[in-house]
């Protein structure tokens, strides 16, 4: 069975949706905070034209998920699955990740992780991420959510620098075992 990329996913403080054209601006408003995307390749996606590109790829990716706090309902931050690949036992990619501020160092991202490493496991043997070398904050949140970095990396230019991305990778033996277990 294919890997549902837009599901409908719950915790005790979170629930994750697919995203909808209605999500744009709350989600714009998390965006164009500068401070979202400091360590970003994409450093400036808090600018509109840039933040609507990268909202209008989201929704047609298919696999984009909107973050909203259960408490008061208020959409706190935007995740996506993306490239899936069912062969060899499957892999799905997780990324385009980012949380409002009032978000970070309280286990917001670890218990969103949590539940879409589960949701994804029932179906594909591995999960990547790809995450930007400089990014440190990023490649923190992923070590601690037990995601391993490999040797390999994708090369990209924006605004005509270079960007390499790390890729990460959780297996569903290393979840399993791991500190969202």
């Amino acid at each position: 069975m294919p890997l549902d990329r837009q599901p409908l996913l719950e915790t005790e403080r979170l629930t994750l949706r697919p995203l909808t054209g209605d999500d744009r601006e709350a989600l714009y408003e998390i965006a164009s905070d500068p401070a979202v995307w400091e360590q970003h390749p994409i450093h400036d996606r808090w600018r509109r034209e840039v933040f609507d590109a990268f909202f209008d790829e989201g929704l047609a990716s298919g696999g984009s998920l909107a973050v909203l706090r259960n408490s008061d309902n208020r959409l706190v931050g935007h995740t996506r699955y993306d490239k899936y690949d069912p062969q060899e036992g499957g892999v799905v990619e997780i990324g385009w990740t980012f949380l409002a501020p009032m978000c970070w160092g309280k286990g917001v991202n670890p218990e969103m992780k949590r539940a879409m490493l589960a949701h994804a496991f029932g179906e594909v043997a591995a999960v990547e991420f790809r995450v930007g070398d400089t990014n440190y904050r990023s490649r923190n949140a992923l070590e601690a959510i037990g995601a391993v970095r490999t040797d390999r990396y994708e090369l990209e230019r924006y605004q005509g620098k270079r960007v390499v991305h790390l890729v990460y990778e959780i297996t569903r033996e290393g979840f399993e075992n791991g500190p969202l277990a």
